[in-house]
């Protein structure tokens, strides 16, 4: 397992387009998972530690994103032959399991992984309500470890001061994960 770290934010960066597969048997675009206040694109997978070790407080971020109006969409571009722990049948089943309120999509060829210049598991995108990208980050302080009552909710804090300034904070920690499992 490679440790990787994602790039600095590159303000305003406009968000690639995507149609992908979801686990609850639709097909997304950006356009359809994009909020009014902003949308968040992460990308994650069933098997790296520093993703499981994030589940216990994943979906209750990002239902919080979605209360202030930031659509939210997980993608998974892992080479599911090499990793099949991250195949798409097991992916519904991760997110039926941790009860997603989000799409859960499926990045077979990676092309979007490439488009977005994705580095690891998870990496998280926050674009403003025009689609530039304002936050590029970890979701907390915790990284894989569980959460404590003093961790720091840097992508809820980030994406929350996008909604009220269209600006993300000038300083960002990057994410830290697996690198994604090219094929």
């Amino acid at each position: 397992m490679a440790l990787e770290h994602t790039p600095i934010c590159d303000f305003g960066w406009k968000a690639p387009a995507f149609s992908l597969p979801s686990t609850d048997g639709k097909t997304y675009t950006f356009e359809d998972v994009k909020g009014e206040n902003g949308t968040l694109i992460m990308f994650i997978c069933n098997h790296c530690p520093y993703v499981v070790g994030i589940l216990d407080r994943l979906q209750s971020e990002m239902a919080a994103l979605q209360d202030m109006g930031i659509g939210v969409a997980a993608i998974s571009a892992n080479d599911a032959n090499d990793y099949p722990a991250d195949s798409f049948e097991n992916m519904g089943l991760v997110a039926v399991r941790e009860a997603f309120s989000f799409p859960y999509l499926y990045d077979e060829t990676q092309t979007v992984a490439k488009a977005y210049d994705a580095i690891c598991t998870p990496d998280f995108f926050g674009f403003d309500a025009n689609g530039g990208l304002q936050y590029r980050g970890r979701l907390d302080d915790a990284g894989k470890n569980p959460k404590s009552s003093v961790n720091r909710r840097e992508l809820f804090v980030a994406m929350k001061q996008v909604v009220a300034t269209g600006r993300g904070p000038e300083i960002q920690t990057p994410s830290m994960g697996c690198s994604i499992k090219w094929k």
